[in-house]
């Protein structure tokens, strides 16, 4: 397949309809009303996906997490932050323990090992996480 040759007659129509059928426009974010309808899209997407990597949303929930991320680092977070680091900063930022975590998380040990980098936040703490501070879920994953 010559990937660098695209049929507009096909694609044109078919992205036209599928940016019909969802409740939000998808492509890059350029203010805070879209990113917040994208994010409530994407919070969706994860309650349908979850941890799921084979389910067939999956990518799409990526793609999405990937415009979130984007706008956000360009306006709210800090560029190139790991999930583990972003969340030892809003834990320092709201004075908390890895104790006070863990509903969210899953327990004290667990956020330990979130923040030692021994393991990696899933979509479902993602979600919890993003509740609980208001940002995006897209911040931890």
């Amino acid at each position: 397949m010559n990937t660098s040759a695209i049929d507009t007659a096909i694609v044109a129509p078919a992205w036209k309809a599928f940016q019909g059928s969802l409740p939000v426009k998808i492509g890059v974010i350029r203010d805070d009303a879209q990113y917040d309808q994208v994010v409530a899209f994407m919070n969706g997407l994860l309650d349908v996906v979850g941890d799921n990597e084979e389910h067939e949303l999956a990518d799409f929930l990526d793609l999405v997490g990937q415009l979130v991320s984007d706008y956000e680092n360009t306006r709210y977070l800090i560029p190139g932050a790991a999930p583990h680091e972003v969340l030892r900063f809003i834990m320092e930022q709201h004075g908390l323990k890895q104790t006070d975590l863990a509903e969210e998380i899953g327990g004290q040990s667990v956020v330990s090992a979130i923040l030692n980098e021994k393991r990696v936040i899933n979509a479902r703490q993602a979600k919890a996480l993003a509740l609980r501070f208001g940002v995006s879920p897209a911040a931890f994953l």
